[in-house]
């Protein structure tokens, strides 16, 4: 469906932006942003953005124009976008696209069979320092984060996200990566449970157009 009231705010200079990199590809006139909600991290939502015919957008979709390009936001995003920003990263040190959006998504619920989360014992403060001082910074340049969940006794539970979900390295990062640096640094903990719903991973990487 076309949208007369933006569902989307595009800054100038995030426009700009994706002109300049449409402007790359083949056919680059025919070619919409798509924005869609693929996840959530760390009580955000996780994000997919790529290049894709305007046309094969569905009639549920909503198609809004921004001067010249447009961006089609699948049905199923639409409420967790509207009301959102689409700019460009302050960051001195270099960054892309940032979506600031006042939606929050609902915290997943636990798996079955993990404790309700305290995070606030010692044990579990120190499990979360390896995570915040070692784990996090290495594993972020894949666009991946570990959570601490819950620490049950002697066990840790864990869940991933961001380019760690659904990928098929998860288990090695996890088994030869950040269950040893936990283990190495928090000797009271002998086991960590990946709790992560894999399947419904993705990788929030902004992609070239998609064939």
């Amino acid at each position: 469906m076309e949208t007369l009231e933006p569902i989307l705010r595009v800054t100038d200079e995030a426009r700009a932006q994706v002109a300049g990199v449409r402007a790359s590809e083949n056919d680059p006139e025919s070619l919409a942003l798509w924005l869609e909600v693929v996840g959530q991290a760390d009580g955000e939502y996780t994000y997919d953005m790529w290049f894709q015919a305007t046309s094969d957008a569905s009639t549920t979709d909503a198609v809004q124009h921004a001067d010249d390009i447009s961006i089609v936001i699948p049905a199923a995003s639409v409420d967790k976008v509207r009301g959102a920003t689409l700019d460009l990263s302050r960051d001195p040190a270099g960054g892309g696209m940032i979506i600031v959006n006042p939606n929050r998504p609902e915290p997943p619920a636990p798996p079955a069979g993990v404790p309700e989360a305290d995070l606030s014992s010692e044990l579990a403060q120190r499990v979360l320092a390896v995570l915040n001082e070692q784990i996090n910074p290495a594993i972020a340049s894949h666009g991946g984060r570990a959570e601490l969940v819950a620490v049950d006794d002697d066990t840790a539970y864990l869940r991933l996200s961001g380019g760690c979900q659904g990928c098929g390295m998860a288990a090695v990062t996890l088994s030869q990566g950040i269950e040893v640096a936990i283990k190495d640094n928090v000797p009271e903990i002998s086991r960590v449970v990946d709790v992560t719903d894999h399947a419904s991973g993705e990788n929030p990487y902004f992609e070239a157009a998609k064939k």
